[in-house]
């Protein structure tokens, strides 16, 4: 407290002259409506800039949540996509019951390997979730993999990265469709197997998910024809398709649940042990 009394003390002269400084200012400005106009316009450009940067501030901490929320609309969007039939329905038919096959959960990337031949993504969501094993994965360039195992909190993926892995997929606008998988050898492409010779396509041509599969959708991106070769063994195309998806840098995915594949597979079971 002394020491405040002293600076006090010693500053008396300089401390009354920015008083009275002040209190000249504030007659002025009250005396003078441009003066008070022009003290009002500068305090609300200063305090306009503060309030600006804080808002970056907060904007930039708030960015995790908003992308959370972005992938979670996001979701909604793909599970009204992938459940909408044509793309022209009347109010009529919107809610058929066979246009609501499939439901969507979104999850997070928290572990990606792609430089081995068995390649496994883990998100943070598990069976407290609904995922079950063999649900499709994709994001919004395309198909990531297949639920391989969960636990109650996490599942992992085996990756299109994978040379396990086989998807059935088409020539997009086409009915011709082969197997695709991956040899192993480079992570920005994938190989359609099993084409056959009938087949019309060319280079830039578009791969998709196909009918036949009961774990995605049909017409989800897979990637773009690079090269054709012929298998003289079985006579039928191999083709190297670009991927669309950097298989390298994940962060949200959509995992997709087909809502009648188990009611299909127990039909197929019964044909099947029937015809034996």
């Amino acid at each position: 407290m002394q020491q405040i009394i002293n600076f006090i003390i010693k500053n008396s002269y300089r401390l009354l002259f920015l008083l009275l400084l002040g209190f000249s200012f504030s007659l002025v400005i009250k005396s003078h409506s441009y003066h008070r106009s022009e003290y009002v316009n500068s305090a609300n450009a200063v305090t306009g800039a503060y309030y600006e940067k804080v808002n970056e501030v907060n904007e930039y901490f708030s960015l995790k949540q908003k992308n959370k929320d972005l992938a979670t609309e996001n979701a909604l969007l793909k599970q009204l996509l992938f459940n909408k039939k044509d793309t022209i329905l009347t109010s009529k038919t919107l809610f058929r019951n066979d246009l609501n096959n499939y439901n969507v959960v979104v999850s997070k990337v928290v572990k990606n390997s792609f430089n081995t031949r068995e390649n496994y993504i883990t998100i943070n969501s598990g069976k407290n979730s609904g995922i079950e094993v063999d649900m499709g994965v994709v994001n919004d360039r395309g198909v990531v993999g297949i639920i391989e195992k969960t636990s109650e909190n996490y599942s992992t993926i085996q990756s299109v990265l994978n040379t396990k892995s086989k998807i059935h997929a088409k020539i997009k606008n086409s009915e011709h469709f082969g197997t695709l998988i991956w040899d192993g050898v480079n992570v920005g492409f994938a190989q359609l197997t099993e084409v056959p010779r009938l087949a019309s396509f060319k280079p830039g041509d578009s791969i998709v998910t196909g009918a036949n599969s009961e774990i995605f959708p049909e017409n989800i991106p897979i990637g773009k024809i690079d090269k054709i070769y012929i298998d003289k063994k079985t006579n039928y195309y191999t083709i190297n398709i670009r991927l669309f998806n950097d298989m390298t840098a994940l962060g949200y995915v959509y995992v997709i649940e087909n809502k009648r594949k188990k009611e299909k597979r127990q039909l197929e079971a019964k044909t099947t042990q029937k015809n034996k």
